[in-house]
């Protein structure tokens, strides 16, 4: 064998070496993120289905974007009048109190349940309404109606219901959801109860 095939193969196998190891360092820091789960009260065990969105800055958001660290996911429509005033709200009272608590490495992600409405536009200007901070909270569309039902029944066991003919008033579920660093649903928050901000971050500081 000549001198340069055997250099050649020596850095071949190095760099899976060195491949190998940097993937096991990941999957070490995820399981030590993971391992005080048990210190709160789960309600949820569900695999987040995949995906490939747009947040309100055309930006790619995506599963494997979040994978590695928690974060809070719920469903809204900015021309929603009823239940999506309290989530939003209570949402915006949450990234206030992880801002305090110095939890801003967690993500916030609202999808939208009427995408055809909520454009990247809508949602800047929904977004500033609110006075939320856009550094780790994004508000996701850019697919199909039936994209994002699938999503809410199979990941988020939520149901969402078309409006009805001459209404413009999504039906779907008011729950936040606390998904872990592997991408797993773990736990549901009733997203409209005043205290739901106080309860998620009493779970943040366990985790």
């Amino acid at each position: 064998m000549s001198k340069f095939i055997k250099i050649v193969l020596l850095i071949t196998l190095s760099t899976f070496i060195l491949a190998a190891c940097s993937n096991d360092d990941v999957d070490s820091e995820i399981k030590d993120k993971m391992k005080n789960e048990d210190k709160i009260e789960s309600n949820m065990d569900e695999t987040v289905t995949d995906f490939e969105f747009i947040n309100q800055d055309e930006e790619t958001v995506s599963l494997d974007d979040l994978k590695g660290e928690y974060w809070i996911a719920d469903l809204v429509f900015t021309n929603c009048t009823t239940v999506c005033i309290p989530m939003t709200s209570n949402m915006k009272v949450l990234q206030d109190e992880m801002i305090e608590e110095d939890l801003t490495n967690i993500e916030l992600i609202s999808f939208s349940v009427d995408p055809d409405y909520d454009t990247p536009e809508v949602f800047r200007d929904y977004a500033e309404e609110y006075d939320v901070s856009l550094d780790n909270w994004s508000f996701v569309t850019g697919y199909e109606f039936d994209e994002i039902k699938e999503i809410s029944i199979k990941t988020f066991r939520s149901m969402l219901q078309e409006p009805q003919p001459g209404d413009d008033q999504i039906t779907h579920g008011t729950r936040f959801f606390l998904i872990n660093p592997e991408g797993v649903v773990i736990k549901s928050y009733d997203g409209v109860n005043g205290r739901v901000a106080e309860e998620i971050i009493e779970d943040l500081k366990k985790l």
